[in-house]
Parts: structure tokens; C-alpha cells; sequence
């Protein structure tokens, strides 16, 4: 049993060492959900971001660099949802800026977490639509409609097992969300049609 200290040593070291790595990729996946957390609401607020997007795209690549080595904490669940909220939060903003959508690649972060934030892109392209049609403003409502209805018909691409990509409920979620605001911009838009032949009718009779 001359090897048994040896061996036990070495594991106890390397777990060791992963532990520090999981305590600190743990901090930075809770800074990275905050920041994205923060950053989406400037955006609904029309702030600027340009500095905490910067952090945050620091705080991720801090982050990958971390977990290079170490791919079984880079796939643990706490790593996957902070890189989700990131995706959402940087694909709005492409959106938004370039009527576009960013590569996994361009943003550094994986195919599935990336799809799994896309899917989350939905609901916040939703808020966008509701707060146009507030503002009376079914044009751009439609914009954003027409930019779920894309990113849904994109998401029902993806057939896989769970174990791949979770994104069952995703797609069930987005579907839900276009279906309603569908019927919102739907009714906004009659209304808008009715009261533009009310006012024309108004007209004549002055």
C-alpha cells in the first residue's frame, strides 16, 4: 500500500483546487445574473449601458477563462444560467441597435446557453411591444411582434432530448407569448383603424 498516500494526495489536491475554482465561479455567476439583471433594466429605461456592458462582458470572459480547464464546472447548472441571462441580455441589445442577432461566437459563450437566452429574448421583445402600444405606436408594436415570430419560428428548429438542449419549454413559453401579444396588437390596431374612420367621419359632418 505504498501508493495509497500518494494517490490520495494528489486526488485531495486536485479537489482542492477545483472547490477554490467552483467558489469562485460561483461569485462571478452571480455578478454576471446581476449585471444582465441591472443592464436589461436600463434598457426598458432608455439609460445608457455602455459601461456596465463592458463589465459584464469582462465578468464572463474572467469567467471562460476560469473554467477552460475545468469542463465539468463550466457545464454545472449555476454557470449555464448566468451565461443564459448574458445571451438575452447582449441579443436584445443587437436587436435593438443592428435589428440583428450576435454569434455565439461574437458574444463567447456556448450553443445551448445561447439558445436557451434566446429563448428568454421573447418575453423581453414582448415588453417592448406592449410598452409601444401603450404609447399608441402599432407600428413599432409590430416590429417587435414580427421580431418574436422569428426568433419563435427559429426555436421550433430544435427537436433534441433534454440532455442536449432544454429548450422544450422554452419554445412553449415563446409560443404562449406571441399568441397573446398577437391578440394585442390585433385589438390595438382595430381600434386605431376605428378611430381614424371616426375622425374622417367627424370631418364630413363639420
Amino acid at each position: 500500500m505504498m501508493n495509497l498516500e500518494k494517490v490520495v494526495s494528489k486526488i485531495e489536491e486536485e479537489l482542492d483546487e477545483k472547490d477554490q475554482i467552483r467558489e469562485v465561479a460561483l461569485k462571478s455567476s452571480r455578478a454576471i445574473v446581476r449585471l444582465s439583471g441591472s443592464i436589461m433594466k436600463s434598457i426598458h429605461r432608455d439609460e445608457d449601458t455602455k459601461e456596465p456592458l463592458e463589465e459584464l462582458r469582462d465578468e464572463v470572459s474572467r469567467l471562460n477563462s476560469l473554467l477552460v480547464d475545468h469542463p465539468d464546472l463550466a457545464s454545472a447548472g449555476f454557470v449555464d444560467d448566468s451565461l443564459q441571462e448574458y445571451a438575452e441580455v447582449v441579443i436584445v441589445l443587437s436587436i435593438l441597435e443592428k435589428d440583428d442577432v450576435p454569434t455565439p461566437e461574437e458574444i463567447d459563450v456556448g450553443s445551448v446557453s445561447y439558445l436557451m437566452g434566446l429563448g428568454d429574448v421573447v418575453g423581453e421583445l414582448r415588453r417592448f411591444c406592449l410598452e409601444e402600444l401603450k404609447r399608441g405606436n402599432v407600428v413599432r408594436a409590430n416590429y417587435f411582434l414580427d421580431r418574436m415570430e422569428d426568433i419563435y419560428t427559429a426555436l421550433m428548429r430544435f427537436d433534441y432530448p433534454e440532455a442536449i438542449a432544454a429548450v422544450r419549454r422554452k419554445q412553449d413559453i415563446a409560443r404562449s407569448l406571441l399568441e397573446k401579444t398577437r391578440g394585442e396588437v390585433a385589438v390595438a390596431a382595430s381600434a386605431m383603424s376605428l378611430q381614424g374612420k371616426l375622425e374622417e367621419a367627424m370631418k364630413r359632418f363639420q
